[in-house]
């Protein structure tokens, strides 16, 4: 394969095609020879997702990393992101590894690197690993003893849910939550985080919480088209009172109201908001990607906060969080942080706060939306990926950079930015975005306006445009 490439959420890969032992055994050699050059006694975290061959890689990467003297703490069974973030912090280890393809379909995998604090590893640290990455390397896997490394203490296994289940009984009240007689349903998708919720809070209903590394066919990522299932039970039931769903490795979320109604990511991040900001009283930075609505900007407006934007991916958060006093941060995919927490998004943490929310106000959802909704207005956003071949993709960036586009169809453009791709704003409060993903092969368009019927037209109209189909 081409030399290996973490994009803005990690390194990406088909399995056996590209995500092979053989490549991972690299990357982790790589990893190995920044470790010991940045660290005088180095330590690891290293946890996986219920994909195919995530132990396999985990323990290809561990013995690699014990055979160069690097402490390696791995977790006993498949686990979330987050888990793996606050392992590192917990256990004051150097960095995490988390193999993981997050939301992408079940013939993919993936690396994510975090750093020290909990976060997703910073750029400079993740070129310089890069850079390591050898197209060879020094030894047969088959060669190191796995039980070797475990006697010496070399690689140890850790409980990471334990560790997270616990931080979560540290900062919330569970008890009040489940005596609230509310009636809350949990979707992991078939993710690492399906058993979560078994241990935290046994009695609430669930869906797609067993062990299916395929996933069924359905993508692993909280969008409508692949919760069917979740919402029509919520139609079914009729006594929902709020439905959480989180992507593969459990770091993304989307939620259901009582009337199984689809909250995206941008009105879960204005709800968090408005409870930390409305309810709690809380004050700090909103930190904000590139894609996310505008309608944070007037909800922020009316809280006097101040919002700072960044390019896509969650690792342009973190040094803000760690850094400054953060009220929450939060992108388009659904990852959303609070600054009381790691630098790291966390789907079941930002639902549990919302239920914790819900347990609190007495309200139902829908209503804590409308309050949202009547300061910032109602608005629909729409994303659209095009998969395309590197070549289609480059001339569509190239004229973007050319700034060509000076209207699309009917909606003509008044400004544009690019901090991150390229922004196109319209009349009426809307604008379009062009940006080609940095970790999978298409281009994505963005969207928003007053509502859907016009957001499609904005979306159809750049499609045209650029002459894709």
């Amino acid at each position: 394969m081409d030399k290996i490439r973490f994009g803005t959420d990690g390194w990406r890969g088909v399995i056996a095609k590209d995500f092979t032992l053989a490549n991972v055994a690299k990357f982790a050699y790589g990893l190995a020879r920044w470790l010991i050059g940045k660290f005088p006694n180095p330590s690891a975290v290293i946890g996986y997702d219920s994909r195919f061959g995530g132990e396999m890689f985990m323990e290809a990467i561990a013995k690699i990393l014990a055979s160069k003297n690097i402490r390696v703490y791995i977790s006993e069974n498949f686990v979330s992101t987050p888990m793996v973030s606050l392992g590192v912090v917990k256990l004051k280890s150097n960095c995490g590894v988390m193999i993981t393809a997050s939301h992408n379909s079940a013939e993919y995998n993936g690396i994510k690197l975090k750093s020290d604090f909990g976060g997703p590893m910073p750029d400079t640290d993740v070129r310089d690993i890069e850079n390591l990455i050898s197209s060879e390397y020094e030894f047969d896997l088959e060669m190191l003893n796995w039980n070797y490394f475990i006697e010496r203490g070399l690689i140890q296994y850790i409980n990471l849910e334990s560790i997270y289940l616990k931080n979560i009984y540290d900062h919330f009240d569970i008890d009040k939550i489940i005596n609230s007689k509310l009636c809350f349903v949990f979707d992991a998708m078939y993710g690492s985080a399906q058993n979560t919720f078994k241990k935290l809070m046994p009695d609430i209903r669930m869906l797609r919480c067993e062990y299916n590394p395929s996933f069924l066919g359905i993508s692993p990522e909280p969008l409508p088209k692949n919760l069917h299932l979740l919402e029509e039970y919520i139609l079914k039931k009729k006594d929902i009172d709020c439905a959480l769903a989180v992507d593969g490795d459990g770091d993304r979320i989307a939620l259901f109201d009582e009337n199984a109604t689809y909250i995206d990511s941008h009105n879960v991040f204005l709800l968090v908001i408005h409870y930390l900001a409305g309810y709690k009283k809380l004050k700090g930075k909103v930190i904000a990607g590139f894609s996310l609505t505008h309608k944070l900007e007037k909800l922020c407006s009316h809280y006097h906060l101040k919002v700072i934007r960044t390019p896509i991916g969650f690792r342009e958060f973190s040094h803000f969080i760690i850094n400054e006093e953060v009220l929450a941060a939060g992108e388009e995919s659904g990852g959303i942080a609070t600054g009381s927490y790691l630098p790291e998004r966390d789907g079941v943490w930002i639902g549990i706060t919302i239920w914790s929310w819900l347990a609190e106000s007495g309200k139902k959802l829908s209503e804590l939306m409308h309050e949202v909704h009547e300061i910032t207005g109602t608005f629909a956003y729409e994303r659209m990926d095009l998969e395309l071949n590197k070549n289609i993709r480059n001339k569509v960036i190239e004229e973007c950079r050319q700034q060509k586009y000076t209207k699309f169809g009917e909606f003509a453009v008044s400004k544009t930015e690019d901090l991150d791709g390229y922004k196109y704003y319209l009349d009426k409060e809307r604008w379009v975005m062009i940006r080609a993903s940095g970790t999978e092969p298409v281009i994505r368009i963005y969207a928003e306006a007053e509502n859907r019927e016009i957001v499609s037209s904005v979306i159809n109209a750049v499609v045209n445009t650029i002459q894709i189909v």
